[in-house]
């Protein structure tokens, strides 16, 4: 039965390296949290890969999953939310132009 899993941890791990990437050379901050997401999302399907096709299969890793989208879509309206106030103030996304709390 661990056979069955490898696609799917190979594509979640594959996804994670995506976001990874993402979040660690973008410049720009929609960028940045969209790769976050992606990361998300990676671990969202290995729960699910675990929850269904593991040793010992449960729902836990499918209520972990829900739960983690619950967080991601919260976190994602608050990291626009101040994208948005950080745009209107600066008049860009970029994030090196965002050091506020530097001075």
């Amino acid at each position: 039965m661990g056979g069955v899993v490898a696609p799917y941890l190979m594509l979640g791990a594959i996804l994670f390296c995506i976001g990874l990437y993402g979040a660690l050379s973008k410049k720009n901050a929609v960028i940045v949290l969209l790769s976050i997401e992606l990361m998300l999302n990676a671990v969202n399907l290995n729960l699910i890969a675990f929850s269904k096709l593991g040793v010992n299969p449960s729902l836990t890793g499918q209520i972990f999953t829900l739960f983690n989208i619950t967080v991601a879509a919260a976190e994602a309206a608050v990291g626009i939310a101040i994208l948005i106030a950080l745009f209107r103030n600066k008049g860009t996304t970029e994030v090196q132009e965002m050091d506020y709390m530097k001075h």
